[in-house]
Order: structure tokens, then C-alpha cells, then sequence
């Protein structure tokens, strides 16, 4: 039988580079995360054996993302960097690599079994890296980001597992919420319009077809024939909404409005979802749970449900 050492430490895959760095043994450790996901897991697992940064804030698209000077004297100094992997930070990857020689860098988003990805015909070789708009496949992201803590600070080993079990918790009521949500869409109404292809494991728990303007990259091209296309989607199936992203501008949103009204087709904007960042500093949405519990809301009411006020617990800052 392994402990629970031993179990946090047989999960997951590491992708470092050298030899092991020396963790601080005093105070938090100093972990530095890419994204606001990642850090808020950091968060929720290590407590207050934990100083986490995030170096991508609200709004801040991380396909497009390149390190700073500052970000760099950062990463540097930290006793661990967690970034995502899977290509998503593809601005960065070269600098991690060499980081790795260095300092411990985890690529948390790795773990995730290679069956349960999407591949894309317009993602040559690559997956699909946003994990995250699956609870269940974030799940296994959890466990990497608890199975990196917990070697850094082997110490620590009872509250990180005991963290771990309560947001996987979490998780699970969070997924739950948004099956109950979605079971008030209209079948004729599952079809998500966005700005980029990032929704697309949601798609597939949820029973939605996802359509975006650009592809699984903010960095592929948007062109007229894909905008189009898609407003001749809109019209022929009379579809009512689509949605904006935080991190994506909304330029070709707009263009996709206003083509199918000058067909006759009125489509407003859904509202606004999270998609690679979550939201401000200081406020639930700036949480994973808040995150995604914002995200189903908004889909849900938008398309024909009926959704709670606030949200899954009441806490949403805008109210739905």
C-alpha cells in the first residue's frame, strides 16, 4: 500500500531538464505559474506553504504571450515554475527548456492522458490545450500541480493531499452544476459561436457544437471566407447569440453581427466568457470554480435556460 507521499509523488509526468534544484526549506515556497488556472490551483493545493505569482493577468492571451525582463528575474529566483504545456504558451517554450536546465519547471498540463485530447486538422501535431474548459480533464492538472508541491516540500505532504481531496471536490460540484444547467438548453440551441476554438472540450462534455471564427490558436489567421461561413451558419440555422472572449479582441465578433444583418439575421452577444484568462484580481471569477461556474452561467441563460441569479453559489460579480 503507498502512502500519501508516495501517491501524490507516482502521479503525473514532469517535464524538467538538469539536475534537481535544492527547494527552500524555510517559508513558502516561491512557485510562479504562466496562467491565472495554474496559480489558482498552486493556491487551493498549497495553502500557506505557497507564494504563487502568475505571470498572464486578466484579459492576457498566453498563445500570444512572450516573457518579460521582469518575468524572466522572476522565474529565476522561484524555487518552482508550473507553466501549461501542450503548446498553449508556444511563445515560451524555448525559454522553458533552457529554464529547465536551471530551475525545476513542471509543464502541469503533460499529465493529461493523450486519449482524452483533442487533436485539430488546422493544429498540425499538436493538441488541444485547453484542458481547463473540462473540469474532469482539469482534474488531472490538479493532481500534477499537488505531485510537484508535494516533492518540493515532501513536509507538507498531509495538507497538500488533504487540499487536493477538497478541490477535487470542488471540481466535481462544479462539473455537476454545469450538467443540471445544460439540461435547459433547447437541443436546437447547443451551439456555441466564439471568437477562438478554446470551448471545444466543453463542446464535447456538455453535448455542444462549438464553432469559433479563428482555430484552436489566436495566433491563426481569421479571414473573410471563415467569417462568411459562419454568417451563413448563423442565418440558415437561426442562430440568436454568440459570444465574446476576455482575452480575445472582439473585431471579428462584430464583423460576424454585422453580416448577418445584412442578411436580415439579428444576432446580439451572449456575453462575454472566460477563455485563457480568468477574471480580475480580488474577485470570485478570478478563481478556477469562478471561473468556469461564470462561463456556464452565461452559456446556459443565454441559450434558453433558466440559471440562478449569481450563479452556482450566488457569488458571481455581475449577477446573470
Amino acid at each position: 500500500m503507498l502512502n500519501r507521499r508516495q501517491t501524490l509523488l507516482g502521479l503525473g509526468t514532469v517535464v524538467a531538464f538538469g539536475a534537481a534544484p535544492a527547494f527552500a526549506t524555510e517559508g513558502p515556497l516561491s512557485v510562479v505559474a504562466t496562467t491565472g488556472m495554474i496559480a489558482d490551483a498552486a493556491r487551493q493545493i498549497g495553502g500557506a506553504e505557497v507564494a504563487v505569482a502568475a505571470l498572464m493577468g486578466p484579459g492576457v492571451d498566453p498563445h500570444a504571450y512572450r516573457q518579460t525582463r521582469s518575468d524572466i528575474a522572476t522565474m529565476t529566483r522561484a524555487d518552482l515554475v508550473l507553466w501549461h504545456g501542450l503548446y498553449l504558451e508556444a511563445q515560451m517554450e524555448d525559454y522553458f527548456h533552457a529554464l529547465g536546465r536551471k530551475r525545476k519547471v513542471i509543464a502541469v498540463a503533460e499529465a493529461t492522458p493523450r486519449a482524452e485530447l483533442r487533436s485539430h486538422d488546422d493544429y498540425a501535431d499538436k493538441f488541444d490545450p485547453h484542458v481547463w474548459m473540462s473540469p474532469q480533464m482539469w482534474k488531472h492538472v490538479v493532481r500534477e500541480v499537488a505531485r510537484a508541491l508535494t516533492e518540493a516540500r515532501p513536509a507538507a505532504t498531509d495538507l497538500f493531499t488533504a487540499n487536493l481531496e477538497r478541490h477535487l471536490g470542488e471540481i466535481d460540484r462544479l462539473s455537476s452544476y454545469g450538467q443540471s444547467l445544460v439540461a435547459g438548453v433547447p437541443s436546437g440551441n447547443r451551439v456555441l459561436v466564439t471568437a477562438h476554438d478554446a470551448f471545444g472540450y466543453f463542446g464535447r462534455d456538455y453535448g455542444f457544437e462549438v464553432l469559433g471564427i479563428q482555430g484552436i490558436s489566436t495566433q491563426s489567421e481569421a479571414g473573410l471566407n471563415r467569417i462568411g461561413e459562419l454568417v451563413d451558419v448563423l442565418v440558415d440555422r437561426n442562430i440568436g447569440a454568440v459570444f465574446v472572449e476576455t482575452s480575445v479582441a472582439d473585431r471579428s465578433m462584430r464583423a460576424l453581427i454585422e453580416g448577418a444583418a445584412a442578411k436580415g439575421h439579428e444576432v446580439v452577444i451572449g456575453g462575454e466568457l472566460y477563455s485563457d484568462a480568468m477574471g480580475a484580481e480580488g474577485t470570485y471569477e478570478a478563481t478556477y470554480i469562478g471561473m468556469l461556474d461564470h462561463n456556464f452561467t452565461v452559456i446556459a441563460g443565454a441559450l434558453g435556460a433558466d440559471v440562478p441569479e449569481g450563479g452556482m453559489d450566488g457569488k458571481l460579480s455581475a449577477g446573470i
